[in-house]
Formats: C-alpha cells, structure tokens, sequence
C-alpha cells in the first residue's frame, strides 16, 4: 500500500486508488493514513467527523465508511481488506504493511538529518534535510476537510517542515553556500514575516555575500514589523547578530569545512 498525506491526498493498493472522493471518508482514511500502524481511537474518528456534538448515527455512520473503504481495497485486488483496515479493540489501524508511507519516510529523513547536525556531519545534513523536504508535494491534505484532530496533525506536521527548512539552511550556511541560499531566504522571509530564524539566516547569507546594507535593512524591517503587529522588540540573538555586523565580527565568516 501506498499512502500519501504530504499535498493531496493519495492512497493506493498494487497501483490502484483507494482514495475515497466523498469529504468524510476522505477524512477518516486520512487520519488513519497519518496514524498508519497504530490504532486510531473511534472517539478520536467520531470527533474528527462530526466534532463535539456528534449525531446519534456517528457509530453506525463511521462503521459504513469504514465498509467503504474496505471495499475500495477489496477492489484493488486485495483479498482479505480486513486485515488491511484492521479492526482493533476500541478503533481501527491502518496496516501498509512493507509499503510507502510518505510521512513515515520525511520523518525518518528529517530526524536523521537533524542527528546528522548535531553531530557535525553537516553534508549528510544538508542530503538528508533536503532529501526530506522533497517528498513534501505541497500544504498537509490540501484536498481534504480537517476537523479537530487533522487539523492538530496538519499543525503539527507544517512545523516540523519548518524546522527541517531550517536545519538544513543552516547546514548549507555552515557550509559556505550563502550565495546559492538568497534566493530562497528572500522568498522565505517574505513568506514569514515575522519569522526571527529565516530573518537571521537571510542577514548572515547577505553580510557574507557582501551585502552588509541589505542585512542591516532586513533586520529593520523585522523589527518593525514585530513593534507594529505584536508589540515586541526582536530577540536578543537577533539584536547581536545586528551588532556583530555593524563591526564586521570576523566570526561571522564561515569556518572552511575540511575534506573528508
């Protein structure tokens, strides 16, 4: 089986769509997809399909989804559906059993990744974080309603796509590839305004690119944008990143990365 969460939704069994194309069982496949190898709770599904005031029918409803949806894997050439949509004491479990799971696999990639940069292996870092950023094919189950608990999951999942973005520009920025990363920064700062990391990075790529002015400029403009819209000055990291290159720190230069 192969189930993709990371854009639209997408699942399949021996190459063929199971994707349900009616809004609630989109949804229970979706998070029972995300939740893949573990038991999702029914009052977990019921709360996600109809929220805190369920109709008395959400049981018996959520039972004919579940029907649905085994009936799509049936028709995949699937024999025994329930053990695929398995049925656990107080909920259901999806088992992709050897197949893709696309969430699986960033979140394998980004945590070794991350690993990676602690470690001080900042090429395999900077591999591995980007090789997990391209299995994302764009916003969380853009096609599909969220209720309470896909939209905790949806949350949950855009931050670690932010962090992994993060770790792996600054593993590319340790690396001395500054250049190649203000296209990307610029963009990333504008998407994110407010945003301290992205702002920080994209100064320290324009101050080693010879662009000391345009980094002073974009830490003005964060430190406007925080007074205006929330009241706050920025950090004090951000503050001295600012200090450091108004007097040209030389530790601001990238340390060359030895040859292995």
């Amino acid at each position: 089986m192969e189930i993709k969460v990371l854009g639209p939704l997408e699942a399949s069994e021996k190459g063929a769509s199971i994707t349900p194309s009616a809004g609630k069982p989109r949804q229970l496949l979706a998070l029972l997809g995300l939740r893949a190898g573990h038991v999702v709770t029914v009052p977990a599904l019921i709360e996600e399909l109809w929220g805190a005031t369920p109709p008395r029918s959400a049981l018996t409803t959520l039972q004919t989804y579940v029907l649905q949806i085994r009936r799509r894997i049936e028709a995949a050439g699937t024999g025994a559906a329930k053990d695929v949509l398995v049925t656990r004491y107080g909920g259901y479990l999806l088992d992709a059993g050897d197949g893709y799971v696309d969430v699986a696999h960033y979140e394998r990639l980004a945590g070794q990744g991350q690993r990676a940069l602690e470690e001080g292996d900042l090429e395999a870092a900077s591999r591995l974080l980007r090789s997990a950023l391209e299995v994302w094919r764009g916003p969380v189950l853009s096609d599909v309603p969220t209720g309470t608990r896909l939209a905790m999951e949806v949350t949950r999942l855009e931050e670690s796509r932010l962090g992994a973005l993060e770790a792996q520009i600054d593993a590319d920025l340790r690396l001395g590839r500054h250049q190649a990363l203000l296209g990307d920064l610029s963009m990333l700062t504008a998407q994110h305004p407010l945003h301290e990391n992205f702002c920080a990075q994209h100064m320290l790529a324009l101050y080693r690119s010879g662009r000391p002015s345009r980094a002073l400029e974009a830490y003005r403009t964060l430190r406007d944008r925080l007074v205006d819209e929330l009241g706050l000055g920025p950090s004090d990291r951000l503050r001295g990143l600012q200090r450091a290159i108004l007097r040209a720190d030389p530790n601001l230069t990238p340390v060359p990365q030895l040859a292995g």
